[in-house]
């Protein structure tokens, strides 16, 4: 395609402008840029260029029905006399490069797509006279580098880690044996951006409405939920068949992966079908590699004695028989580990002042539905911390994983009776690869308090197992998230 349009008289620089974007790991041949940040093309019209007479107008699109209003079609120009919508979101500019040749027509043109643009391919045509040609045709992504974007990340090394970093190490086992397995994020490979791409067209939501989905790929946090639910297969065409039997017919067990390409490539090249078979690392893993090419921070993170709390009342039930009685099974668990990721970005529609910018647990492993979806977050780090479990998005099952309470119940035929409870089992050495070495960072400590230090407050009711919180000075109800004066269980006391 480069070829094509040099012969037209375009040059889009492509080796230069992806090692100034971050991207030259991607391709060298394929214009790949980051939003917020400006790239240049020459344009040569083999004839003179007179900006007040005869200007240029360029537009940029992406997506099957783009439109100004949002923000999936942008009209820009030289000069910038282009006549745009009122309500035109997502404008991008244009400027003359000083060392242009107005007289031979030879252009130098800076472009630069606004830091709140869609991701995705574009498609950029330009009009002069009465010619119009398909002057480009890049690929935007999300830019850490750009302090505009949603992903911005102040920090070099950490974006050397999180973004750049191919290799990359998983821990599993359990809390008191914390075992290590090397994994090949590989988010560089050939065809990872086509794999990336492909994956949020075939979400749900795209089908459902296409342009809405498109234009809300400018929003980090939309775009890591949809990535989220697309990993596993469950309810729509996702990468992953999850398998906990420890059979595994017509297909590879989740231990023998080393690599997230190999699981990508075949999902790809296999027309969208699910691999076989993946559990919790495997899921984060390919998670990991498809939000670093787009361009989030992101890392893989172990929780060992994680829960499931099934219920949501952020306690883990274990029922016990008396004699002559039959066990109650209890749908929550304890597993020896679970693996998700964290991703780098703000949340500014959970607060202006940037209280819960910053990681956000995401976990693409099918456990239980989030508004009718598999998929899981982004849960703010700090709000776990805090147990703000009023917030979203599931940041209440995320606190339960690392903060539930244990109760041992005793069923006789007439009652139950609460043998014992233990929060100190669930929840330890939270642990994540080290910044620029293979170390294991311990970061447990910002998920929970240690004992000794600031207490979540929770009340417990024996009738219905109720439990209050204290929530940024108020108390809440665990069942339902809202104020206990105004809890629909409030008369079950």
């Amino acid at each position: 395609e480069t070829e094509k349009l040099r012969k037209t008289g375009v040059d889009l620089h492509p080796q230069t402008n992806n090692a100034n974007h971050h991207t030259r790991e991607i391709s060298l041949t394929r214009l790949i840029v980051r939003r917020g940040q400006p790239f240049k093309l020459t344009l040569n019209l083999r004839q003179p260029f007179n900006a007040s007479i005869q200007p240029l107008h360029i537009s940029a699109a992406t997506g099957k029905r783009p439109t100004e209003k949002q923000g999936t079609l942008s009209f820009f120009g030289v000069p910038d006399v282009v006549k745009r919508s009122p309500s035109a979101k997502a404008v991008w500019k244009v400027e003359l490069d000083k060392g242009s040749s107005t007289v031979t027509g030879n252009l130098i043109l800076t472009i630069t797509p606004p830091a709140d643009t869609p991701i995705g391919e574009y498609t950029m045509t330009v009009k002069h006279r009465d010619q119009e040609m398909v002057l480009a045709k890049p690929v935007v992504l999300f830019n850490p580098w750009c302090p505009d974007d949603w992903v911005y990340l102040k920090d070099e090394n950490e974006i050397n880690e999180y973004v750049m970093n191919e290799q990359g190490i998983i821990y599993r086992g359990s809390s008191t044996y914390i075992g290590s397995c090397n994994w090949d994020f590989g988010q560089f490979e050939d065809n990872m951006v086509d794999i990336c791409l492909r994956m949020l067209d075939l979400n749900p939501k795209y089908m459902k409405d296409p342009g809405d989905d498109v234009s809300a790929r400018c929003n980090p946090i939309y775009v890591s939920r949809v990535v989220s639910a697309m990993i596993n297969s469950v309810d729509d065409s996702g990468v992953l068949e999850g398998n906990w039997s420890g059979s595994y017919p017509n297909g590879v067990s989740p231990s023998h992966w080393t690599g997230s390409y190999a699981i990508l490539k075949r999902w790809f090249d296999t027309g969208s079908y699910p691999v076989k078979y993946g559990q919790c690392w495997v899921y984060a893993g390919v998670m990991c590699s498809v939000m670093r090419l787009l361009g989030f921070p992101c890392r893989v993170v172990t929780n060992f004695e994680s829960a499931h709390d099934n219920d949501r009342n952020l306690t883990i039930d274990v029922y016990h028989a008396d004699y002559g009685v039959r066990e109650t099974p209890s749908p929550d668990s304890i597993w020896n580990f679970h693996v998700w990721v964290e991703a780098w970005m703000r949340r500014p529609d959970l607060a202006k002042d940037g209280k819960y910018d910053g990681w956000q647990v995401l976990d693409p492993t099918p456990q239980e539905k989030s508004q009718g979806v598999y998929c899981c977050g982004p849960a703010p780090v700090v709000a776990i911390l805090n147990g703000e479990t009023d917030l979203k998005y599931d940041t209440p099952f995320v606190f339960a994983e690392v903060n539930a309470d244990c109760i041992d119940w005793l069923v006789s035929d007439e009652f139950s009776v609460k043998k014992k409870s233990n929060n100190e089992i669930v929840g330890q050495n939270i642990s994540t690869k080290s910044v620029g070495s293979n170390k294991r960072m311990n970061i447990t400590d910002s998920y929970k308090y240690r004992e000794g230090g600031k207490i979540k407050l929770i009340i417990t009711f024996k009738l219905d197992k109720i439990k209050l919180y204290l929530s940024r000075g108020k108390l809440l109800c665990s069942s339902c998230n809202t104020k206990w004066e105004e809890c629909k269980y409030k008369g079950l006391r």
